[in-house]
Protein backbone atom coordinates (compact mmCIF):
# COMPACT_ATOMS: atom_id res chain seq x y z
CA UNK A 1 0.00 0.00 0.00
CA UNK A 2 1.28 3.52 -1.15
CA UNK A 3 0.27 5.16 2.64
CA UNK A 4 1.90 2.93 4.95
CA UNK A 5 4.93 3.46 2.13
CA UNK A 6 4.45 7.45 2.62
CA UNK A 7 4.19 7.88 6.12
CA UNK A 8 7.94 6.03 6.43
CA UNK A 9 9.45 8.25 3.31
CA UNK A 10 7.85 11.29 5.76
CA UNK A 11 10.16 10.10 8.39
CA UNK A 12 13.16 10.03 6.16
CA UNK A 13 13.07 13.31 4.76
CA UNK A 14 11.92 15.30 7.87
CA UNK A 15 15.65 13.39 9.11
CA UNK A 16 17.27 14.41 6.16
CA UNK A 17 15.73 17.55 6.15
CA UNK A 18 14.57 17.57 2.68
CA UNK A 19 11.82 19.96 2.33
CA UNK A 20 11.37 19.89 -1.33
CA UNK A 21 10.64 15.84 -0.71
CA UNK A 22 8.74 16.37 2.22
CA UNK A 23 6.11 19.19 0.68
CA UNK A 24 5.26 16.57 -1.76
CA UNK A 25 5.09 13.98 0.39
CA UNK A 26 2.78 15.71 2.59
CA UNK A 27 0.68 16.18 -0.42
CA UNK A 28 0.66 12.95 -1.51
CA UNK A 29 -0.90 12.51 2.49
CA UNK A 30 -3.03 14.83 2.65
CA UNK A 31 -4.90 13.48 -0.52
CA UNK A 32 -4.87 9.97 0.77
CA UNK A 33 -6.75 11.17 4.17
CA UNK A 34 -8.74 13.72 2.45
CA UNK A 35 -9.99 10.43 0.13
CA UNK A 36 -10.52 8.43 2.90
CA UNK A 37 -12.45 10.44 5.56
CA UNK A 38 -14.78 11.61 2.26
CA UNK A 39 -18.57 11.11 2.46
CA UNK A 40 -19.51 7.57 1.80
CA UNK A 41 -16.45 5.75 1.74
CA UNK A 42 -17.06 3.41 3.76
CA UNK A 43 -13.54 0.16 3.17
CA UNK A 44 -10.06 1.29 3.31
CA UNK A 45 -8.53 2.55 0.20
CA UNK A 46 -6.72 -0.28 -2.39
CA UNK A 47 -3.85 0.43 -4.24
CA UNK A 48 -5.96 1.21 -7.71
CA UNK A 49 -7.76 3.97 -5.96
CA UNK A 50 -4.43 5.57 -4.28
CA UNK A 51 -2.30 5.09 -7.91
CA UNK A 52 -5.66 7.27 -9.31
CA UNK A 53 -5.48 9.75 -6.59
CA UNK A 54 -1.42 10.39 -7.12
CA UNK A 55 -2.31 10.33 -11.30
CA UNK A 56 -4.78 13.16 -10.16
CA UNK A 57 -2.08 15.55 -8.15
CA UNK A 58 0.22 14.76 -11.06
CA UNK A 59 -2.15 16.17 -13.68
CA UNK A 60 -2.95 19.11 -11.07
CA UNK A 61 0.30 20.06 -10.79
CA UNK A 62 1.38 19.92 -14.53
CA UNK A 63 -1.66 21.92 -15.50
CA UNK A 64 -0.32 24.62 -13.05
CA UNK A 65 3.26 23.95 -13.97
CA UNK A 66 1.95 25.03 -17.40
CA UNK A 67 0.15 28.25 -16.52
CA UNK A 68 3.30 29.16 -14.50
CA UNK A 69 5.76 28.79 -17.34
CA UNK A 70 3.53 30.87 -19.42
CA UNK A 71 3.43 33.63 -16.75
CA UNK A 72 7.24 33.61 -16.59
CA UNK A 73 6.49 32.47 -12.66
CA UNK A 74 10.19 29.83 -12.95
CA UNK A 75 9.91 30.04 -9.13
CA UNK A 76 6.47 28.74 -8.88
CA UNK A 77 6.84 26.39 -11.59
CA UNK A 78 9.90 24.93 -10.11
CA UNK A 79 8.03 24.18 -7.25
CA UNK A 80 5.18 22.01 -8.98
CA UNK A 81 8.41 20.53 -11.40
CA UNK A 82 9.51 19.05 -8.03
CA UNK A 83 6.39 18.29 -6.52
CA UNK A 84 5.53 16.42 -9.71
CA UNK A 85 9.25 14.48 -9.62
CA UNK A 86 8.35 13.25 -5.83
CA UNK A 87 4.87 12.35 -6.22
CA UNK A 88 5.95 10.13 -9.23
CA UNK A 89 8.67 8.10 -7.71
CA UNK A 90 5.16 6.30 -6.14
CA UNK A 91 3.39 5.54 -9.76
CA UNK A 92 3.87 2.58 -11.87
CA UNK A 93 6.34 3.17 -14.84
CA UNK A 94 5.07 5.21 -17.22
CA UNK A 95 4.99 2.96 -20.56
CA UNK A 96 6.35 4.79 -24.21
CA UNK A 97 4.21 5.78 -26.38
CA UNK A 98 4.92 3.25 -28.70
CA UNK A 99 4.35 0.64 -26.13
CA UNK A 100 1.02 2.02 -25.61
CA UNK A 101 0.58 2.28 -29.77
CA UNK A 102 1.21 -1.57 -29.82
CA UNK A 103 -1.38 -2.09 -26.75
CA UNK A 104 -4.08 -0.39 -28.49
CA UNK A 105 -3.78 -1.62 -31.62
CA UNK A 106 -4.23 -5.29 -30.63
CA UNK A 107 -7.48 -3.66 -28.66
CA UNK A 108 -8.66 -2.41 -31.90
CA UNK A 109 -7.78 -5.64 -33.15
CA UNK A 110 -9.42 -8.19 -30.76
CA UNK A 111 -12.66 -6.09 -30.55
CA UNK A 112 -13.21 -5.61 -34.57
CA UNK A 113 -13.49 -1.82 -34.28
CA UNK A 114 -13.51 0.29 -37.47
CA UNK A 115 -14.34 3.72 -37.00
CA UNK A 116 -14.25 6.41 -35.26
CA UNK A 117 -17.68 5.69 -33.68
CA UNK A 118 -16.07 2.46 -31.89
CA UNK A 119 -13.90 5.07 -29.96
CA UNK A 120 -15.80 5.45 -26.76
CA UNK A 121 -15.64 0.90 -26.71
CA UNK A 122 -12.08 1.14 -27.00
CA UNK A 123 -11.44 4.02 -24.52
CA UNK A 124 -12.88 1.97 -22.39
CA UNK A 125 -11.24 -1.36 -22.56
CA UNK A 126 -7.74 1.00 -23.16
CA UNK A 127 -8.30 2.84 -19.82
CA UNK A 128 -8.97 -0.34 -18.02
CA UNK A 129 -5.87 -2.16 -19.57
CA UNK A 130 -3.18 0.45 -18.97
CA UNK A 131 -4.46 1.90 -15.35
CA UNK A 132 -1.46 3.96 -14.17
CA UNK A 133 0.82 3.02 -16.91
CA UNK A 134 -0.32 6.17 -19.17
CA UNK A 135 -2.21 9.52 -19.25
CA UNK A 136 -5.92 9.27 -20.26
CA UNK A 137 -5.24 12.22 -22.80
CA UNK A 138 -2.51 10.41 -24.85
CA UNK A 139 -4.26 7.17 -24.71
CA UNK A 140 -7.31 9.00 -26.67
CA UNK A 141 -5.13 10.72 -29.29
CA UNK A 142 -3.35 7.00 -29.94
CA UNK A 143 -6.76 5.67 -30.56
CA UNK A 144 -7.77 8.02 -32.77
CA UNK A 145 -5.10 8.52 -34.61
CA UNK A 146 -5.74 4.51 -35.21
CA UNK A 147 -9.02 4.57 -35.76
CA UNK A 148 -9.31 6.97 -37.90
Amino acid sequence: MISTNIDQEIKQAMLAKDQVKLRGLRAIKAALLLAKTEKGQTEELNEDTEIKILQKLVKQRKESADIYKTQGRTDLYQIEQEEIDVISQFLPKQLERAEIEVIIAKIIAENGAASIKDMGKIMGLANKELAGKAEGKLIGEIIKSQLA
